[in-house]
């Protein structure tokens, strides 16, 4: 799949209103520029989206009036791209829906601490430290409003435009509800999404509760998907954990179906981990599935308590609040369509609203 968009963002790049720049193509280039680059379409702007190593980047400055630049390395290619549309006075944004640009906030984090020598040298100065700091650049987008906070300190415009599910992935989730049937046996399914081994440390923070469901409740099973290290401890439980390996998006929102809970734990006070977006509760969300999340701004602002899902402080709080949705089926149920119906309002490209941000836009063309 990532091949195909290699090579669409470099090849299928037409000329347009906004050109989105992207320095990979994982989840975050999906939900930051393609997906972003549909919601605009959808109201009205022409948009591209291409890659950093696009051997014919510089020539795309004549060919857009806005260029938002999704964490980018400071390569060759991107400073001879920023100088050819600056010298035609045209608007540069930085994008962001993480931390990795804040070099002193990012190297005090586990995430930075753990990288190897190789991988620390990428990071030495923040990614894309040098648009964010150019005095031409005024304006920002991120995902959060916790990042929005940290960047208030470098004196941009800011936007909050969210991470959004792009109509296609939102026809894959209305197609498995329609066609795709729970299992029906005695098991509640829990489930955790891992994206990446940076999230091992997060999942850990719940391993004391889990081994307490898991322990009071037989008829539990936790679902691990993607790449996770998970504590020795657990292995108690063996007969109880089903492994899942990393699959294409379209097959991973028929594993988030195949749990009745999501979880969606972060270690607390963490620049890094309070910086990250409240997808692991949207993806769920759009599929109805109930999520118990770590209590921070960013799912305090997604989840109403109680209502379309459970936010927990502590190890006593994950356990009475997985246990409430373990024991209640008419509870899971109701919480997961109201989190569908937060998630169909809010996040996602179909119903897209964020007037002020495309006001803006449209005052730059």
């Amino acid at each position: 799949m990532y091949g195909i968009i290699y090579i669409k963002n470099i090849f299928g790049v037409k000329a347009g209103d906004i050109l989105f720049i992207t320095g990979g193509v994982g989840d975050s280039a999906l939900y930051r520029t393609t997906n972003q680059a549909e919601e605009l379409e959808l109201h009205g702007f022409k948009c591209s989206v291409t890659i950093m190593d696009n051997p014919v980047l510089a020539n795309l400055a004549d060919k857009f009036k806005i260029f938002v630049f999704q964490r980018t390395p400071y390569t060759g290619k991107i400073a001879t791209l920023l100088e050819k549309t600056k010298k035609q006075n045209k608007e540069i944004i930085f994008d962001t829906d993480d931390l990795v640009f804040d070099a002193e906030l990012f190297h005090a984090t586990d995430s930075y601490k753990n990288m190897n020598v190789l991988e620390k040298k990428q990071y030495e100065k923040g990614v894309g430290s040098e648009i964010i700091n150019d005095p031409y650049v005024k304006t920002c987008t991120t995902s959060t409003s916790y990042l929005s906070g940290i960047l208030g300190k470098y004196g941009k415009k800011i936007f909050v435009s969210k991470n959004k599910i792009s109509n296609h992935e939102l026809a894959v989730a209305e197609n498995i509800l329609d066609n795709i049937s729970k299992e029906k046996d005695e098991f509640v399914r829990i489930g955790y999404f891992s994206g990446t081994y940076s999230h091992n440390k997060d999942f850990a923070t719940i391993t004391d509760a889990l081994l307490e469901i898991l322990e009071k409740y037989p008829y539990i099973k936790l679902y691990l998907a993607g790449p996770l290290d998970m504590e020795s401890r657990l292995s108690k439980f063996k007969e109880k954990i089903v492994t899942m390996p990393f699959v294409p998006r379209d097959k991973y929102y028929e594993n988030i179906w195949k749990v009745d809970i999501n979880l969606a734990p972060l270690i607390k006070n963490d620049p890094y981990c309070e910086s990250k977006s409240e997808i692991k509760f949207m993806e769920p969300g759009l599929l109805g599935i109930s999520t118990v999340a770590v209590r921070n701004q960013t799912f305090s602002e997604a989840i109403s308590d109680g209502v379309n899902g459970f936010l927990a402080d502590n190890t006593a709080e994950w356990v009475e609040k997985i246990g409430k949705l373990v024991e209640d089926k008419k509870l899971r149920h109701e919480m997961g369509e109201k989190a569908r119906e937060k998630v169909l309002r809010d996040y996602t490209n179909k119903n897209s609203h964020n007037e002020e941000y495309y006001n803006y836009l449209k005052s730059k063309l």
